[in-house]
């Protein structure tokens, strides 16, 4: 490894290099979970490992539809991918297990069938279980038999749950590690890690990941919930942003300015890549879902999460508000159009959000080319 790749590694990564990494074989990696981004992330990492000089073995994988595990072993070869028959079998092998996945049911379940089998056979060294999903950070509350006996029923929140399970298991840490950064910022391994948890687990899987799959990690100590909480800002952000850039768009277009100028006036003072990205997906009814991007599906999950968190410390979002029922809407219009067998894209971006604020203008929600537009006399 070159001393400039060297030096990029430690700025970037707030942590010592693990003692005396060479006086142990590398450790075996597992990654559960190849949706959009968990595919591009284990490419990465499995195709960096086998460009280091010490023997590693190959990334082994699972996931839920068997045909993306073995569409990435076709595309890397098995001297850097293995198929596991299931998630027990990552969690038995694996020293480093890495988890990707769509919602908070799914993730619950996959460490059940990890707790399941490592309890069979228990552990004699170390494992790591890095969560990168973006999971709730929130304890939930509810009201029990509210007519009857009211009371209140506490559930811990997903975080807690899941280091519940893990801390069962002799020898195994639980670390919180979600990522931001769009699919094309994950295809170039520049994606932007942050890490909470048990410290010498964050240090190993840092150096795991920098450079592999990301350019720099943030840490946040060791409560597992932070992570989770930071990701849920950051998301918030971006989906503000979305909301502002619908709302935008939409009153453009009511107005007779046409979507270009609004796509380079975005470009001009707001030049984000991932604000642009976006920006050129509503510019252009860029809505498949399917070839990249984030789910509509995916955004109405985050939406909610934050919703729950704002209401819990008390710190109201109102602009996330609106934004959670025009992603709502913009599903509907989707959903609707799917039934009737005229939709354009299997799965709705989350981009898509533009829909319900052009609907709640008198817009077509999905088709620009159907605008009515205003001309503006000189």
């Amino acid at each position: 490894m070159s001393e400039s790749l060297l030096s990029a590694i430690r700025d970037n990564v707030p942590y010592s290099r693990p003692e005396n990494p060479n006086s142990h074989s590398a450790p075996r990696v597992g990654f559960v979970g190849l949706g959009t981004m968990g595919y591009l992330m284990a490419q990465n990492l499995a195709n960096h490992r086998a460009s280091l000089p010490n023997e590693h073995s190959p990334l082994l994988i699972w996931n839920r539809t068997k045909q993306k595990s073995e569409n990435l072993l076709d595309a890397l070869g098995k001297d850097k991918i293995r198929i596991a028959q299931d998630p027990g079998q990552v969690a038995l092998e694996c020293d480093v297990i890495i988890v990707n996945l769509a919602n908070d049911f799914v993730v619950k379940s996959i460490y059940e069938k990890f707790t399941e089998a490592l309890r069979r056979v228990p552990p004699s060294q170390n494992k790591i279980f890095v969560e990168t999903s973006t999971v709730s950070p929130e304890v939930y509350i509810y009201v029990v038999n509210l007519r009857l006996n009211p009371s209140l029923k506490i559930y811990p929140s997903l975080a807690g749950e899941l280091d519940a399970l893990v801390s069962s298991i002799p020898h195994s840490h639980l670390i919180t590690c979600p990522v931001f950064g769009r699919p094309e910022v994950a295809a170039k391994s520049q994606l932007l890690i942050i890490m909470s948890g048990d410290y010498r687990s964050k240090k190993e899987v840092a150096y795991l990941l920098v450079p592999a799959i990301g350019r720099k990690v943030v840490d946040l100590g060791g409560n597992l919930e932070k992570a989770l909480i930071f990701k849920l800002i950051g998301n918030s952000m971006i989906l503000g942003s979305l909301e502002v850039l619908a709302e935008a768009y939409t009153l453009a277009q009511k107005s007779g300015i046409d979507a270009d100028n609004v796509h380079d006036l975005v470009q001009e003072i707001l030049p984000a890549p991932s604000i642009v990205g976006y920006s050129d997906k509503m510019a252009h009814d860029k809505f498949d879902g399917s070839v990249g991007g984030f789910s509509i599906d995916g955004g109405i999950k985050d939406a909610s999460h934050i919703r729950r968190l704002t209401a819990e410390v008390n710190s109201p979002m109102p602009a996330i508000d609106v934004a959670h029922q025009h992603l709502l809407t913009a599903r509907a219009i989707h959903q609707s159009k799917k039934q009737a067998g005229k939709a354009k894209f299997e799965t709705l971006e989350w981009s898509g959000i533009v829909a319900g604020t052009r609907v709640a203008a008198g817009l077509d929600g999905l088709d620009s080319k159907k605008h009515e537009h205003t001309v503006q006399q000189d």
